[in-house]
């Protein structure tokens, strides 16, 4: 079995201070739950609806490996509200593999999206965005993520290492099966620092300003027969949606 490095956790009093001080924290399945006031369970509930992604028609590598749905929200100091659905889209200039283009998912399901522990999830992390950068409204995407072996590799980040073109990024470890490799790695936008790790915690959670780092996951493969890596992105950034 392949080498995890453990990443550098940060405690739920500490996550601005070190936010600010590196952008990017890590953190623990029981502070997640902590800043959303919910039990770690509830969370884990939702895990089964990665058992039901239809595959990503878009890979531009000719890969059968990645499996997605995604949703987009709006939120401001009274509520959250999901959009009508809308094509996920990214300039060139961060996504030089499939920028350009939009790509037309299907939504992640009303069983998770409607469910008030979900919108308990996203108040969390809006709180902890404005308190970076206040702003009257974030426009929030959510990406369900699996990723698994049945080419014999799977990649997380098959543009590479890149920023996103928003504000924030969260990534949410769900589950790993059967792999090894899947390394995160950040990286200074403006700078020679740069930390690698390996997040395995189910729902433990790296946090990044995207405007000052670079991020990437290393490809995995399987430790036997097949394996995958189970991971919700979410992506917030203000003035509205990429692409309009």
């Amino acid at each position: 079995m392949s080498l995890l490095i453990s990443p550098p956790l940060t405690d739920a009093g500490s996550l601005i201070e070190t936010m600010r001080a590196q952008g990017y924290a890590v953190f623990s399945a029981e502070t997640l739950a902590e800043l959303t006031h919910l039990e770690l369970g509830v969370l884990q509930c939702f895990n089964e609806t990665w058992q039901d992604l239809p595959v990503d028609q878009y890979l531009k590598d000719g890969g059968r490996y990645r499996y997605r749905r995604h949703s987009c929200f709006i939120a401001d100091d009274e509520s959250i509200k999901q959009t009508t659905h809308r094509a996920h889209w990214q300039p060139i200039v961060y996504n030089a593999l499939h920028g350009g283009m939009e790509r037309w998912f299907e939504p992640m399901s009303d069983e998770l999206t409607h469910h008030d522990a979900w919108l308990a999830l996203l108040r969390a992390f809006v709180q902890l965005c404005h308190q970076l950068k206040p702003t009257p409204q974030w426009y929030i995407e959510a990406h369900q993520f699996r990723i698994d072996t049945t080419d014999g590799i799977g990649r997380p980040t098959p543009e590479g290492a890149h920023r996103d073109g928003v504000d924030f990024v969260a990534v949410i470890m769900i589950d790993r099966y059967g792999i090894k490799g899947g390394e995160t790695r950040v990286f200074e936008a403006q700078g020679p620092n740069g930390q690698r790790f390996t997040l395995s915690q189910p729902w433990s959670v790296l946090l990044l300003n995207d405007e000052r780092v670079i991020h990437e996951s290393t490809p995995i493969q399987p430790l036997d027969q097949m394996g995958y890596r189970d991971t919700l992105v979410l992506t917030f950034r203000q003035g509205g949606f990429q692409g309009g």
